[in-house]
């Protein structure tokens, strides 16, 4: 049996491209050089042996003349840099039309919400750091018990509350109605996703096993459609069944943050008969990017470094590994909004030749691939 294994690492860029300056960044982000640098370099010597260092110059990084992977550079066809547009172009669909964003929802939107849920008013819509806008809003939520509305550069409407004040069920219930009426109402957000909190030590702490995001449906048919048309099975790991809606999955299993992702992944490879296994992994986005640590970044891509050959140590002869991204989070760039760059690629296989595969004009080169592999 051949299986691919794609592991997305969120947001790992490396290299803004070339119109960054149409999507309000500059041709100064790179999230994987920028954080090597300020950090004291990375300590990844198992990506280092597939070539990751011939890369780009990252401090910590060696480059090598004899990588055990193939390696490369994708760029974004697709107009965008958010998770799902990435996600979506990785699995072959380009976006010829960004998704909207939005600095404020507009009062029909928010008025019909507030009658649909019938949750009687809501606190913030501007956008902002999830982590500063329930810290600057949880006592007025506490208070009225209205849910805190936000959203960013991304094409998000994102909803928080204290699910020890309102039940998370709640929760995901008004994101389901902001879903339909978005959609119906033609407001083009990518996704909603539910925020939910509780306080931790007197101070007001996101709840990441409990998020879920609410995606719009892909247009059109993905790798993944594909792939189930011909009787092969997907395994989503982490938000990709949410961020693919299910389309094209076979089964699902949610995670709580990176390390259970990678055991996950690690316990799929030993055991999934599913022929492609698809890991979102999540938290050098969510926890490290957005929130410009660049330490706590660091330190999830060494940890990911670290589960690499148990990875190969359980891959068959017919299996391949590929890592990769979906788009930038510069930790050391200004704001706290994705960045728009190019993604590494690194692709293993025990029996397959290892390679510079350049420089590819498109993520879809993943989707190429992986359908190669399958179904040839």
């Amino acid at each position: 049996m051949k299986r691919a294994i794609v592991i997305v690492v969120d947001s790992m860029g490396i290299g803004a491209l070339p119109d960054a300056q149409d999507f309000n960044d500059d041709m100064t982000c790179n999230t994987v050089v920028n954080l090597a640098k300020k950090s004291g370099g990375l300590n990844v010597p198992n990506l280092e042996a597939m070539g990751f260092g011939n890369l780009a110059d990252i401090e910590g990084v060696k480059k090598t003349n004899s990588p055990i992977a193939s390696y490369g550079i994708l760029k974004m066809k697709s107009k965008g840099k958010d998770t799902t547009t990435g996600h979506w172009e990785l699995m072959g669909l380009i976006l010829d039309n960004p998704f909207k964003t939005y600095k404020k929802f507009d009062d029909k939107l928010i008025n019909t919400f507030i009658e649909k849920t019938n949750c009687k008013g809501i606190l913030g819509n501007y956008p902002a750091s999830g982590t500063k806008i329930i810290e600057e809003l949880n006592e007025q939520h506490q208070k009225t018990k209205y849910p805190i509305i936000y959203t960013s550069a991304d094409s998000v409407f994102q909803i928080a509350l204290d699910v020890d004040l309102i039940p998370v069920e709640t929760l995901y219930d008004w994101c389901k109605t902001a879903r339909q009426l978005l959609d119906e109402m033609n407001y083009g957000i990518s996704r909603v996703i539910a925020r939910p909190y509780h306080i931790e030590d007197n101070k007001p702490t996101r709840i990441g096993s409990l998020r879920h995001d609410y995606s719009v449906a892909p247009p059109s048919d993905t790798l993944l459609n594909t792939l189930e048309n011909h009787n092969k099975k997907t395994l989503a790991i982490g938000k990709i069944n949410d961020i693919f809606v299910g389309s094209g999955v076979s089964e699902k299993i949610l995670t709580k943050g990176n390390t259970d992702g990678l055991n996950v992944t690690l316990n799929a490879i030993k055991n999934s008969k599913c022929d492609l296994i698809f890991t979102n992994l999540v938290d050098t986005d969510m926890l490290y990017g957005h929130r410009r640590d660049y330490m706590g970044y660091k330190k999830a891509i060494e940890e990911i470094d670290s589960f690499i050959p148990k990875f190969i140590n359980n891959m068959s002869e017919d299996d391949i590994l590929i890592i990769t991204a979906d788009h930038g989070c510069d930790p050391t760039f200004k704001g706290t909004d994705h960045t728009r760059e190019q993604v590494p690629y690194i692709m293993y296989s025990k029996k397959g030749r290892a390679e510079n595969i350049g420089v590819k004009d498109s993520l879809s080169y993943v989707a190429k691939v992986v359908s190669k592999h399958l179904l040839v």
